[in-house]
């Protein structure tokens, strides 16, 4: 096909990346429709658990022309960031279609034809901002013997509060912010274990006075490229204001190296040990929500994108927003998402006006 002023830019999600897109591409001058499968604007944020409290303050937590409400120091409880998401998907003036889950994309001349829902509705597209998030592709390793285990198994994304715990003895699996956050939480009703395969890495929330993301901006440390970050960052880091730590210290929690196997209902532990456990809790993560590229072969045989900073290194004209590490140290995270969008768009744009032709060279 032949791009038209009138053939929109895709943005397929409609959390906090998909929005960032959608204020870059319209600053841009281009027209851009949001695709969002659920019923609002506002991500994955309405589904994790209730006692979620953004690491970072609100004065570090807002996106591109509205910042974050209330006092900046503080820290935004779950329900303030959709509430923010929500108003900052009113103030945009953009189209937003909820209830449209895309399947496939298909290559269409210099664009590309969106198929959402069973195929019925079908999208002309200028370019295609993937921007869906992770929060649908839970990440759990495999563990010999789980297919026997009589106790409960469940990911991260499916935990809501420690209310059906009280009195257990569970097992948590991870050593990131979330790990740590919900084993702290049953603590205090549960017998609990860190299950991680390294020590745990806590960083101090807050240095010299001020909150450690004070300095990640002012040290431009937030800026880092991923290939420097891997040399910096070896391991999986976690925000401590001093409880967390505490708690390890004093044996409100334990931390063990990670189990071997399920055993029926228990677990193997790495030096042998078995013990009885009603509960693993895997905060292991997530991977990329892109299963529509696949046919399109942009994809590598992980399912993560080809991409070089968010730009598809597969298509002209499709790009990407809210990678983990696409572009720096904040690139999925509220106050990241913004930069990413606006650099994506710049290539975006030059593809829809006809860069290539404009200069002589395609004709």
């Amino acid at each position: 096909m032949t791009l038209t002023d009138s053939d929109p830019v895709v943005i397929i999600g409609g959390g906090q990346s998909g929005l960032a897109a959608a204020r870059a591409v319209r600053d841009a001058g281009l027209r851009p429709v949001v695709l969002e499968a659920g019923d609002r604007p506002v991500g994955s944020w309405p589904h994790y658990y209730d006692s979620l409290t953004l690491f970072s303050p609100a004065g570090y937590s807002g996106m591109s022309g509205q910042a974050f409400p209330g006092d900046p120091d503080h820290y935004p409880h779950r329900d303030e960031v959709v509430s923010y998401l929500h108003g900052y998907a009113a103030g945009l003036d953009v189209e937003i279609r909820t209830g449209h889950r895309v399947g496939a994309l298909e290559p269409d001349g210099a664009g590309f034809l969106v198929h959402t829902g069973a195929g019925s509705d079908t999208i002309r597209a200028a370019a295609v901002i993937a921007a869906s998030g992770s929060f649908a592709t839970p990440y759990s390793p495999a563990i010999p013997g789980e297919e026997s285990f009589t106790g409960e198994v469940i990911h991260v994304s499916d935990y809501r509060n420690p209310t059906h715990y009280n009195g257990k003895r569970v097992v948590v699996v991870g050593a990131g912010n979330s790990a740590i956050q919900i084993g702290h939480e049953l603590a205090q009703v549960a017998t609990v274990t860190l299950a991680t395969r390294h020590p745990i890495n806590f960083l101090p929330q807050r240095r010299l006075g001020r909150d450690l993301h004070y300095w990640l901006a002012v040290s431009g440390f937030d800026y880092l490229p991923p290939a420097w970050l891997a040399k910096i960052v070896q391991q999986t880091l976690v925000l401590d204001t001093g409880s967390y730590a505490a708690a390890l210290h004093d044996g409100l929690i334990d931390r063990r190296p990670m189990f071997t196997a399920f055993d029926h209902d228990q677990v193997v532990w790495a030096d042998g040990a078995t013990e009885d456990v009603d509960a693993v809790i895997f905060a292991t993560g997530y991977r990329p929500n892109l299963g529509y590229l696949q046919p399109l072969g942009a994809l590598d045989p992980t399912g993560a994108p080809l991409h070089a900073g968010g730009i598809s290194s597969t298509h002209a004209g499709l790009a990407y927003v809210g990678l983990e590490f696409q572009r720096s140290f904040s690139s999925n995270t509220l106050r990241g998402a913004s930069r990413d969008a606006e650099y994506v768009v710049g290539p975006l744009a030059a593809h829809v006006r006809g860069a290539a032709v404009a200069v002589g060279l395609q004709g």
